[in-house]
């Protein structure tokens, strides 16, 4: 009795085993294991790219407007409550009538109440040169006030697909009146 039970141990075992194997690796599975050389992608590099973020709120054609806020979005120090939608310029140089490279094309939030302290969530799309059709998505917090703010770029498209890193931005000027600003950016970005 004990031989057959030994016997009858083995092959169940050896039924469900294969069985499991098999439903694992089947082509019914929701992800795969993948090379990236299935894909063209090479060595990663580390680019550098550097423009200039136009956000004109204040003009005829203002290049960023809101889009929803609080009722108490008006009381608020900081704006706190208000999305604006924004389709920016990128260009090469501070002055807006410089080479444009790109838009900004995106949301930005105020977000805190103790100080201006935006969300930004942005594509960068790029429309100069190499980088032609791509762009690079940017998620982060932006201290408005803040001398250097720092961005993580969260992926892209493109010649920036699978992109990683992180963008700085500091103002170059600003208009408290108007709230018209240019800020400098500087991106770094690995890719493939």
């Amino acid at each position: 009795m004990p031989k057959t039970f030994s016997k009858l141990s083995s092959s169940t075992f050896f039924f469900h085993f294969t069985l499991l194997f098999f439903s694992a690796t089947s082509s019914g599975s929701f992800s795969n294991i993948l090379s990236p050389k299935k894909f063209g992608l090479k060595r990663e590099k580390l680019t550098h790219l550097h423009f200039y973020f136009h956000d004109i709120v204040s003009s005829r054609n203002p290049t960023a407007i809101p889009v929803a806020s609080a009722a108490s979005t008006n009381k608020s120090h900081t704006g706190f409550g208000v999305v604006m939608m924004a389709d920016d310029p990128l260009t090469a140089a501070p002055d807006p009538n410089s080479k444009l490279v790109g838009k900004a094309q995106g949301i930005y939030a105020s977000a805190a109440q103790d100080e201006v302290g935006l969300l930004m969530v942005m594509n960068l799309a790029f429309m100069e040169g190499k980088y032609n059709g791509s762009s690079l998505s940017l998620l982060g917090r932006n201290t408005v006030f803040s001398r250097v703010r720092e961005m993580p770029i969260v992926g892209g498209s493109g010649l920036f697909r699978f992109a990683r890193g992180y963008a700085q931005a500091k103002t170059h000027t600003l208009d408290l009146k108007t709230g018209n600003a240019v800020v400098e950016y500087n991106a770094y970005v690995f890719h493939y």
